[in-house]
C-alpha cells in the first residue's frame, strides 16, 4: 500500500504537532536571476496578459460546440486570461503563490483534497502544440490558484458563447489550491511514425527511466501512465475539480483527459505544523516523511540539483500508485496482527519497539512476550520501508485516501492514491523492491501507476518547462 510510510528518519522531536498549516509554502518564494530567455517556439506569457489558444485548440473548441469562438479573438484569448475576472470570494488570504523556485504542491502543507489528472497529447500534435498548451496552462494556473475566475468568468461578453469559466467554484476563493504539472517520458519518445514529434528527445534525462514491473502489480492501463499530469490539491474538493475541469477545456484539440482520481483525507504531512493523518486501515501514515522545514533533506532527496538536466533543476520526479486495499479482509484481522503487519501501534503510531510516535524504531529490540523474536517483525512494513533498509533513501510522500464506490458483493473499491516526490526515480524503485516480502502485501493490490518529470518552478513572464524548449 504505502511504499514509504516510514521513508525517512524521524524529524526533530515534535510530540505536539498543532492543528492546521498556516502561510504559504517555502517553495513558493520568488527566484532571483536575469530575465528568462524566449523558447524559440512561442513567446513567453507575460503575467496579466491574456493568452490565446493555438489554432488547433480553437478548432478543437469549435468541434466541441463552441460556436462562434473563432470569430471573436478577444473571447478566445480570455479563456485562459490570468488577469481578467475574479470569483466573488477572491480568496487572496488562502492563496498559495504559483510562481517560485519550485512548483507549489510539493512541500506546500498538504491540503485535504486531491484531483489528480493524466492527459495524453492528441494524435498528430507537434512541438508548437505542446509549447502553447503549457503556456496557456501557465496563465490559467496563475489565475486559478489566486481564486480568480478565468477570462470574464461566468458572464461572457457575447451571450451566444459559453462562459470562459465553468463557474462551479464561484465564491469559494482560492482554498489553498496548488497545481503541480509533470511531463511523461512518452513525450520524449517516437509516436505516429515520428521519431521525435516534440523535438525534445535529446533532452531526456538519464534518470528518467521507466518504472520496472514490481511483485504483486496488477496494473490497469486505464489507470496508468500519461504524457502530462496535473496534481490539483485544495482544501475544498470543488475548487480542485474546477481546476482540472477548466485545464481540460483549455487543452481541447491538443490533449485529452486520459484518467483521473479524486482523493480525500491526506495520508501524509509535509510540514511539522501538521498532525500525522490516518489511512483507511486506521493507522497513522507518513510519520517519518520528509518535511518542508528539512531543507537539507529536500536538497538531498527531493530537488534535482546540478547533477540533472538543466531544465529539471529545482524540479523533482512524481510517482503515483493507485493501491487498492482489501478492506474487508483487513477488518477481520486482529489488532495484534494489524500492528505486526505495520510495525506500529494503531492508537498512537508508536513503533512496537517502544517509545512515542516520532521515536526512531529499534529494530534490534526483542519482543517482550517472546525474546527470541524481534519486537518489530522482520517483514513489517516499517522495517522494510525504513532508510536503514534502503541505503538511506528517503521520499517525500503526498498521498490521499480514495473510495470509488463498491462492487456487486458490497466490497468497497477503496485504498490509497500514493504520491511521492524524489530527485531520482531509482530511489522509489529501491524502496518498492525492498517491500517485496512486506506483510502488508496480503491486504493490498497495486492497480495503477505513473511516473512524471516535474520541472522546477515558474518565474513571472515564463511558462511551465520553458527551459526544456530553449
Amino acid at each position: 500500500m504505502h511504499e514509504a510510510v516510514d521513508s525517512g528518519t524521524a524529524p526533530d522531536p515534535a510530540p505536539n504537532r498543532p492543528g492546521t498549516p498556516g502561510g504559504s509554502a517555502p517553495e513558493s518564494g520568488s527566484r532571483s536571476g536575469s530575465p528568462a530567455p524566449g523558447t524559440g517556439d512561442a513567446p513567453a506569457p507575460c503575467a496579466g496578459t491574456p493568452l490565446g489558444p493555438s489554432r488547433r485548440g480553437l478548432l478543437g473548441l469549435i468541434g466541441a460546440g463552441a460556436v462562434g469562438l473563432a470569430g471573436g479573438a478577444a473571447a478566445g484569448g480570455a479563456i485562459v486570461s490570468a488577469a481578467v475576472g475574479r470569483g466573488a470570494g477572491g480568496g487572496v488570504g488562502s492563496a498559495v503563490p504559483f510562481y517560485g523556485e519550485h512548483q507549489a504542491g510539493i512541500t506546500t502543507p498538504a491540503q485535504d483534497r486531491l484531483h489528480f489528472a493524466s492527459f495524453r497529447m492528441v494524435s498528430g500534435t507537434a512541438r508548437e502544440d505542446l509549447v502553447t498548451l503549457l503556456s496557456d496552462w501557465t496563465g490559467a494556473a496563475a489565475a486559478l490558484t489566486r481564486g480568480r475566475a478565468l477570462g470574464t468568468g461566468v458572464e461572457p461578453g457575447n451571450a451566444l458563447l459559453p462562459p470562459d469559466d465553468t463557474g462551479e467554484a464561484e465564491g469559494l476563493g482560492a482554498a489553498r489550491l496548488t497545481l503541480t504539472f509533470g511531463l511523461g517520458r512518452s513525450l520524449f519518445e517516437a509516436r505516429d511514425g515520428d521519431p521525435d514529434p516534440f523535438g525534445i528527445a535529446d533532452r531526456l534525462p538519464a534518470a528518467f527511466a521507466p518504472l520496472p514491473s514490481f511483485a504483486f502489480d496488477l496494473l490497469e492501463d486505464a489507470q496508468s501512465g500519461g504524457d502530462l499530469c496535473v496534481q490539483a490539491c485544495a482544501d475544498d474538493p470543488q475548487v480542485a475539480v474546477h481546476a482540472i475541469r477548466n485545464l481540460a477545456r483549455i487543452a481541447t484539440g491538443r490533449a485529452h483527459l486520459a484518467w483521473s482520481q479524486l482523493g480525500f483525507g491526506r495520508t501524509a504531512s509535509t510540514s511539522r505544523a501538521q498532525e500525522t493523518p490516518r489511512n483507511l486501515f486506521g493507522f497513522k501514515d507518513g510519520t517519518a516523511n520528509v518535511m518542508a522545514e528539512d531543507a537539507a533533506a529536500l536538497d538531498a532527496h527531493v530537488w534535482v540539483g546540478d547533477e540533472g538536466e538543466a531544465w529539471m533543476r529545482g524540479g523533482s520526479y512524481l510517482v503515483a500508485r493507485k493501491i487498492q486495499m482489501t478492506i474487508e479482509t483487513w477488518d477481520r484481522a486482529s489488532l495484534g496482527e494489524q500492528q505486526r503487519v505495520l510495525g506500529r501501534t494503531k492508537a498512537e503510531g508508536a513503533p512496537l519497539s517502544g517509545g512515542a510516535e516520532f521515536d526512531e524504531p529499534d529494530f534490534t529490540a526483542p519482543d517482550p512476550a517472546d525474546t527470541s523474536l524481534p519486537a518489530i517483525d522482520a517483514a513489517a512494513h516499517v522495517r522494510l520501508a525504513h532508510p536503514t533498509s534502503n541505503g538511506g533513501v528517503r521520499l517525500l510522500r503526498r498521498g490521499y485516501n480514495y473510495v470509488d464506490g463498491s462492487n456487486g458483493l458490497g466490497q468497497l473499491g477503496a485504498g490509497l492514491f500514493f504520491i511521492s516526490f524524489q530527485n531520482d526515480p531509482a530511489a522509489f524503485v529501491r524502496v518498492q523492491r525492498s517491500l517485496q516480502p512486506d506483510l502488508l502485501n496480503e491486504y493490498i493490490r497495486h492497480i495503477g501507476s505513473g511516473l512524471w518529470a516535474v520541472p522546477g518552478g515558474v518565474r513571472e513572464g515564463e511558462h511551465l518547462a520553458q527551459a526544456l524548449f530553449a
